[in-house]
């Protein structure tokens, strides 16, 4: 039987793991970290499990679905699903009814009595012409000239909070092209698509965790806190740190996998190295007695307010009174120093939700993901998923249509056993 070495168990080394013995294939899938999930895991932080970052799944997912049923995991009891729902502590901002993405969208537009009536007109006339356009743009193109004749208020309350959230890079900097991409998927892919599937377990038990499991069953071997050193051509096939493969998946992040390729293929590892990437700063504080009026709520965000969002994961099947603020794009906040992102985090939430927070707010942990995501700028030139013969490259970074999310990690994943001849 042939042999696959995959490298990098964060979701996309996990996905190609998972396919390589679907297909029959002598799987081994080494991951330098003691634990897997990569940039979407859960930490233990004192005797607490939280997750390293908010992830936000919506029903358009369907491969991240299928690959978690698939391994045993129970997506429809671990994920909240909720109709779409950006709004703030005061119930202001876009909620879709459930039914059909399009026609939700168009109804809670429409319901949004917040906006003047021409504010809401401008939105669904851009809309109309997205869609007319088949959501494609200039690859040239950034967020904010795609969306500069909208009104500001418009802008500031949906379009900014909903593009740093999708593509964890702010407006002025994202990709135009990727950002229709996401609404194309969330709007149009039929009934459910543009749904919140809200974590209710932690993210390592989502998929890292059952995807182990699931490999270790099927004979694949697993070996964590194994950095690997070097890759080089082995007779027709790969040779990792003296043991021969068949073929190989390179899953690791872009940094390391630049590392490994150099030798092999220096144009993309140059690429590779060439990404900019973004921070997710997660703040966790507790609160007695705090419940907030959903699970989810946006915030409003600016210059001395850092997050966009707040979870309360006592709905969340998590422990009562703790609420994750989520500071996505936090490039600015993570140059500014912990201390003042967490003391400006909790002037935000005294601001945003003083009613609902009957006591002091205590610091519990403020999590930095360094490298959360790749920043998805204007066309920006992302790494091939070939690299060699017999060597593919996996990973939410790899040439394709979609930001740095769970979703194009997983689809990376399964596209790269397919492309590894």
């Amino acid at each position: 039987m042939a042999t696959l070495a995959v490298i990098g168990g964060g979701w996309a080394g996990l996905a190609a793991a998972v396919e390589g013995v679907q297909r029959g294939l002598v799987v081994t899938l080494y991951e330098t970290a003691a634990q897997l999930g990569g940039r979407a895991r859960s930490v233990s932080v004192g005797a607490r499990e939280l997750d390293n970052g908010q992830h936000i799944l919506i029903g358009a997912y369907t491969e991240t679905l299928r690959m978690m049923r698939l391994v045993g995991a129970d997506p429809d009891g671990a994920l909240l699903r909720t109709p779409l729902r950006l709004v703030d502590a005061d119930g202001h901002g876009l909620a879709l009814p459930s039914g059909h993405p399009a026609i939700a969208f168009v109804r809670g537009v429409l319901a949004q009595r917040a906006w003047p009536w021409r504010e809401r007109y401008a939105l669904l006339l851009a809309a109309a012409g997205w869609a007319r356009n088949g959501f494609v743009c200039a690859p040239t193109l950034d967020v904010a000239a795609l969306t500069a004749a909208l009104p500001a208020r418009v802008r500031d309350e949906l379009i900014d909070p909903l593009c740093v959230a999708a593509l964890n890079t702010p407006a002025a900097s994202a990709s135009g092209a990727v950002f229709l991409r996401v609404l194309k998927d969330a709007l149009f892919s039929g009934p459910g698509s543009a749904d919140l599937l809200l974590p209710r377990a932690g993210l390592s038990a989502l998929f890292p965790q059952p995807a182990a499991a699931w490999l270790t069953q099927a004979g694949a071997a697993v070996r964590c806190g194994q950095r690997v050193q070097r890759i080089a051509p082995a007779a027709g096939g790969w040779e990792i740190d003296g043991t021969r493969y068949d073929r190989v998946v390179l899953a690791a992040p872009a940094g390391e996998a630049a590392r490994l390729a150099q030798p092999i293929a220096p144009d993309w590892s140059a690429r590779a190295t060439a990404l900019q990437h973004e921070p997710i700063v997660s703040v966790y504080l507790r609160g007695t007695g705090v419940r907030l009026p959903a699970p989810m709520l946006a915030l409003p965000s600016g210059h001395d307010m850092p997050a966009q969002f707040v979870f309360d994961r006592g709905q969340l099947g998590g422990e009562a009174g703790l609420l994750a603020f989520v500071i996505s794009g936090a490039q600015v906040w993570t140059s500014r120093g912990r201390d003042i992102t967490l003391n400006a985090t909790k002037r935000q939430a005294e601001a945003a939700l003083g009613r609902f927070v009957p006591g002091r707010l205590e610091t519990v942990s403020v999590l930095t993901e360094k490298r959360a995501t790749f920043a998805c700028t204007p066309a920006l030139e992302r790494p091939p998923q070939a690299v060699a013969p017999g060597l593919s490259a996996a990973g939410d970074y790899i040439e394709g249509p979609y930001p740095a999310t769970l979703e194009g990690a997983i689809r990376s994943g399964l596209a790269a056993i397919g492309s590894v001849r």
